[in-house]
């Protein structure tokens, strides 16, 4: 989201800056306007583009997917090794949600 690295912290990294994602997301994105699908991995991201529109949860948000999906948008958990006990607690995620980030990407016909 802030297009640099934001640190370390206790743990895992610091937040992104907040003055990046709004400073260069917009003039980014001028330059490709032909966007069809938005991964938006991690909290960060979902906060920023979803804003109100996202849930309670990370988990309820990336579990409403088909929700944000015909604005183009796909909420993801951040693949990090420290959240292993997500992906461990929640099994739909391989079952239900890759195959559909795979059907979603075939269809954008790159």
């Amino acid at each position: 989201m802030g297009f640099c690295y934001p640190g370390r912290a206790k743990s895992g990294d610091n937040p992104p800056r907040p003055e990046c994602a709004s400073l260069w997301h917009q003039v980014l994105d001028a330059h490709l306007p032909d966007i069809r699908l938005t991964l938006l991995i991690g909290q960060y991201a979902q906060a920023h583009y979803l804003s109100d529109r996202r849930k309670a949860t990370l988990r309820d948000t990336v579990q409403a997917w088909k929700e944000y999906l015909p604005q183009g948008y796909l909420p993801l958990p951040h693949p990090s090794p420290r959240n292993q006990p997500w992906f461990a607690k929640n099994s739909w995620f391989e079952e239900e949600l890759v195959p559909a980030i795979q059907v979603a990407v075939r269809a954008l016909d790159l």
